[in-house]
């Protein structure tokens, strides 16, 4: 049987994800087969697996992290929001339906038994598994039907570890504030606690933890230091998009209402002299190199938000100067209608940007996979990307084909594909595909900078080809290096020595 350590948050945000990530990289340099897993996860950024199941991006950052394949076992339940008060509920990768927030918490308990087999598959092939928890244990209104934080730990029997985000400020307050508001059994579960983003003296804080030590009697076993790195973020708390700062070489990218998979731009943030701003109303554009709009959980909303807010006309009207790439559902609004006629989103149809003469009728059923293929043709200021293989995947619902009303399309070539299936069209400097993790090529998004280098009379020096992948490499590395040098890793092993599952 697998060990089992989870790390529990006193909030989200309080970096619950990159910890599990840098203990799965430093159970890896040891020696062991380690997997992330966490049973219930809220996120708009997700992946396709190579079997063709959905699951959320932070566990397949904790995967690459550990040196696996990603698996839909690290994440059997995926909640993705479609509004304020409802989400669609992804269960072992396939989506279950979409459900209110209400009638979600009366029926999530029905999902233990894919929880607890989705864990004792991963366990066949692991040493050791990290549990990541979501939010705050202490969430008393959630806890009656709790499977992700005190729930899930109970259910495998798992010692926890509850970190505490000290750059918020009451940090001592968040740890023992949390733990008080656990029943006794919970509170004997937690073996250690950890504070993060720590800026400063250390010895400043040492009368504080020596006091949350005593009040508590739990040992704080890691004071890990503010750590800028190079690594996805979750979705809604990203500082990526309070980032303004207008590079030699300026991206933006809009921020929509529903943006999904905005780690497709991580990339571009490698390149000295790139800024990728994200952008959510006319006067934060300015005036960009290049216009992406990303992907989105909801198509025909955050169309209407485009539209009414005047970023559409204003990209429209800068679209006769500065190119514009679409991403998934940003690829389905350049085109010229989108048709709802089942109602999987809101129902009816709309008018497109008209950008591209492509028409997108939404489907129920979800489009799923991975894809290998190659740049069949680009034209425009990126011609330089033509023949360029590409990896990525494709989740959305709907087709997108050639609009057949009689809209000139002399000037349309197919982007992305291959003899099966065009996944994406271009019409000069208009380009869209379906495929998410595009730019992640080294030769695409080096090109991309280039070409944009050389329309403004600018001279990069020499540009080198970004490999995303060995940028990562270095940075987990750097995660688990610091984890080491700050955390109690004696402790920590110590913990999981002890540690039993039922």
């Amino acid at each position: 049987m697998a060990k089992v350590i989870m790390v529990q948050g006193t909030m989200s945000n309080a970096g619950k994800s990159l910890l599990v990530a840098g203990l799965c990289r430093i159970f890896k340099q040891d020696g062991y087969r380690v997997a992330p897993f966490k049973s219930q996860n809220m996120a708009l950024n997700s992946y396709i697996t190579k079997d063709g199941l959905e699951m959320g991006r932070a566990q397949v950052m904790q995967a690459e992290a550990a040196g696996i394949e990603p698996s839909v076992y690290m994440n059997p339940i995926l909640l993705k929001p479609t509004d304020h008060i409802g989400s669609q509920v992804i269960v072992n990768g396939e989506v279950l339906g979409n459900m209110k927030a209400r009638d979600y918490f009366q029926y999530k308990k029905e999902l233990i038994p894919h929880i607890k087999s989705a864990f004792r598959e991963l366990e066949k092939s692991a040493d050791i598994i990290v549990i990541e928890g979501a939010g705050s244990p202490a969430e008393i209104n959630l806890k009656e039907n709790d499977i992700v934080n005190m729930g899930m730990a109970k259910m495998v029997d798992a010692p926890v570890l509850l970190v505490g985000d000290i750059d918020r400020g009451g940090v001592f307050a968040q740890l023992y504030g949390t733990v008080e508001l656990l029943e006794e059994d919970e509170k004997n579960r937690i073996k250690g606690l950890i504070i993060n983003k720590f800026r400063g003296d250390k010895t400043i804080l040492d009368p504080g933890i020596d006091m949350i030590e005593e009040k508590s009697n739990i040992p704080v076993v890691g004071v890990i230091p503010y750590m800028y790195l190079q690594l996805e973020d979750e979705d809604s708390l990203s500082e990526r998009f309070t980032k303004q700062d207008v590079g030699m070489i300026d991206i933006a990218v809009v921020r929509l209402p529903r943006i999904s998979n905005f780690t497709d731009f991580d990339v571009f943030e490698q390149y000295e002299g790139v800024s990728v701003r994200y952008v959510s109303s006319v006067a934060e554009i300015g005036n960009p190199d290049l216009i992406i709009i990303p992907g989105t959980k909801n198509t025909i909303s955050d169309l209407k938000w485009l539209r009414e807010s005047g970023m559409e006309a204003r990209i429209k009207g800068m679209s006769q100067t500065v190119p514009v790439f679409g991403i998934c559902g940003g690829y389905q609004m350049l085109g010229e209608v989108i048709s709802d006629p089942m109602g999987v989103e809101c129902g009816g149809e709309i008018r497109g940007m008209g950008l591209l003469p492509l028409k997108t009728v939404l489907e129920a059923q979800k489009v799923r996979r991975q894809d290998k293929s190659k740049i069949l043709d680009a034209k425009g200021i990126f011609s330089g990307i033509s023949g360029s293989r590409v990896e990525g995947y494709e989740i959305h619902m709907g087709q997108t084909q050639i609009h057949d009303e009689g809209v000139n399309e002399s000037n349309l070539y197919p982007l992305t594909g291959n003899n099966q299936q065009i996944t994406g069209y271009g019409d000069g400097n208009i380009y869209g595909t379906y495929l998410h993790g595009f730019f992640d090529q080294a030769d695409i998004s080096s090109e991309i900078i280039r070409a944009l280098a050389v329309k403004k009379g600018l001279s990069l020096g020499e540009l080198k080809a970004v490999d995303y992948h060995l940028i990562k490499e270095k940075e987990y590395d750097k995660l688990a290096d610091a984890i080491r040098e700050y955390m109690d890793m004696d402790a920590i092993y110590q913990i999981l020595q002890e540690s039993k599952i039922q």
